[in-house]
C-alpha cells in the first residue's frame, strides 16, 4: 500500500495542466522586462529506468501584455516533473507551456539534474549531471539569451 501510494504521489502530474496552472493565476500587466524564477527544486523518475533524477530549473519570460503568479512556474515544473519523464523532453514541456497559456515576447528553461540512473547502475559516474536548455522568441538572440544565463549563474541576494 505504502509502494502504491509512493507511485500515485510520483506520477501524479498527468492528472495536472500546465496551461491551466498558469491562466489560474494570469494578470494583465505591462510590465515587459525579463522575469526569472530560478533555483526550482525538481524532483522525477527516469522513464527509462525507473529510478529518479532530481535537480534545478531555471524558468524566464519576458512578457507581452500577462504575467502569472511567481508560484506557478513552480507548479509547472511539479506537474512535469511528476510524471514518468526524461530531462529533455521536460525542458521543452515546460517551454511550451509558458509560451502557450502567456503568449509572451520569449521564453527561456535551464534544467540541471543529476540522474540515478547514471550515478548507481551503467557507469556509475557519481559527480556527473546533466544540463539542457530551450529557447524561443527574445531569448534566441545572444545578448537576452547570454543576459538570463548570467542572471541564474549570479548570487544577488
Amino acid at each position: 500500500m505504502r509502494v502504491a501510494k509512493s507511485n500515485l504521489f510520483l506520477t501524479q502530474g498527468y492528472q495536472m495542466n500546465a496551461v491551466e496552472i498558469i491562466n489560474s493565476a494570469k494578470f494583465t500587466e505591462s510590465y515587459s522586462e525579463m522575469v526569472i524564477v530560478k533555483d526550482i527544486e525538481l524532483y522525477s523518475m527516469c522513464e527509462h529506468h525507473m529510478l529518479p533524477f532530481f535537480g534545478k530549473a531555471h524558468i524566464a519570460y519576458i512578457p507581452n501584455g500577462y504575467i502569472t503568479g511567481l508560484s506557478k512556474l513552480a507548479r509547472v515544473v511539479d506537474c512535469f516533473a511528476r510524471r514518468l519523464q526524461v530531462q529533455e523532453r521536460m525542458t521543452h514541456q515546460i517551454l511550451d507551456s509558458v509560451q502557450e497559456a502567456l503568449n509572451p515576447l520569449g521564453v527561456a528553461v535551464v534544467i540541471e539534474a543529476k540522474h540515478l540512473c547514471m550515478m548507481m547502475r551503467g557507469v556509475q559516474k557519481q559527480n556527473s549531471s546533466t544540463t539542457t536548455s530551450a529557447f524561443c522568441g527574445e531569448f534566441e538572440k545572444e545578448k537576452t539569451r547570454a543576459e538570463f544565463l548570467r542572471l541564474i549563474g549570479s548570487t544577488l541576494h
